[in-house]
């Protein structure tokens, strides 16, 4: 065979190969290809997995990820409507809908974090700027309405003597009635980004407050606020509880005193009737014999007068000694 036919078909064979290997390209899962024909985009994205041909050595393929992607913002500091300085740290959920428009606007996932980090960083500072802070901490009022019942068993429990006055106080306290919530805030953030980043192929699921906090400075004070006003209710707690401890003190004496009283009106009846129950069986008993009764009658005065360190001086006919003379 001839030499020249043999390398031409060899030439053939690896133009061929190579025209082949350039022709097919293969497309992943959850990604996504645009041909590009001298740098510049042709025809439609191919959003489907598997092996796809393009023309040879003319035409690149450019993929771009069609899953669901995250963004992380720097913590900012911002200040609310209502002057309080706060960190506020935000994430959102972000994928490509228009393949072709994206690389034709910000050409990678690089130059779209930068796009998204521009806009999103504005639209959350001044979003949150134009409302007061407690709009972006809580998502509605359902604390002033448990508050409320609270307070009004409280109340109830102050007029019926079971609750003090002091305790009241815990579960009261001035708290802002919102109008947005955090989470109309976040969608808020999300459809203004949407619409800005529609333009290059973007389109913004969700937008998250993941975390706010106050500027340290601002954060000393508010501690400072708290532990004042926690020492202020408990000086009230004490001094209520001084006077109830006061009153039951007072309370306590007062019923001893009358226990004791009502104790020693009772022992002096029981006393007075035994005492007459007394007189009357020894008036009795003595009424019977009037020698017993001078025999009695005299020896309680001898008991009574003549003690064992008792002088006394009588005269031997003396009437006081006439029952000791009388022979038996």
């Amino acid at each position: 065979m001839n030499p020249n036919r043999i390398a031409a078909i060899v030439i053939l064979t690896v133009l061929g190969i190579a025209a082949t290997l350039s022709a097919a390209y293969v497309v992943p899962e959850g990604r996504q290809a645009v041909i590009t024909q001298f740098g510049r985009p042709i025809g439609t994205p191919v959003t489907s997995a598997g092996i796809h041909v393009k023309m040879p050595f003319i035409q690149d393929v450019q993929y771009v990820d069609k899953r669901i992607m995250t963004w992380d913002g720097f913590p900012n500091q911002i200040p609310t409507r209502d002057k309080k300085y706060i960190l506020v740290d935000t994430t959102a959920r972000w994928r490509i809908h228009d393949a072709l428009k994206f690389i034709q606007t910000v050409q990678n996932e690089r130059g779209a974090k930068a796009r998204i980090d521009a806009i999103l960083d504005a639209i959350v500072r001044d979003t949150i700027s134009n409302h007061n802070l407690v709009e972006a901490v809580r998502n509605s009022n359902k604390i002033l309405e448990y508050i409320e019942v609270k307070a009004e068993e409280a109340r109830k429990r102050v007029a019926s003597g079971t609750l003090l006055v002091a305790e009241e106080e815990e579960i009261t306290g001035e708290i802002e009635k919102i109008q947005t919530g955090r989470e109309n805030l976040s969608g808020m953030i999300a459809k203004k980004a949407e619409d800005e980043l529609r333009d290059f192929g973007i389109t913004v699921i969700d937008v998250q407050i993941r975390r706010i906090a106050y500027e340290s400075s601002v954060e000393k004070k508010v501690y400072e606020r708290m532990i004042s006003e926690r020492k202020r209710i408990a000086e009230k707690i004490r001094s209520i509880g001084m006077g109830e401890q006061a009153k039951i003190q007072g309370k306590t004496s007062r019923d001893l005193q009358r226990i004791d009283s009502e104790a020693y009106r009772k022992a002096q009846q029981t006393k007075g009737k035994a005492e007459a129950e007394s007189i009357g069986i020894y008036a009795r008993s003595l009424s019977q014999d009037r020698k017993f009764f001078e025999f009695v009658r005299t020896m309680d005065a001898y008991k009574k007068a003549l003690k064992d360190d008792t002088q006394l001086i009588l005269s031997a006919d003396s009437g006081f000694l006439q029952m000791l003379k009388k022979q038996p």
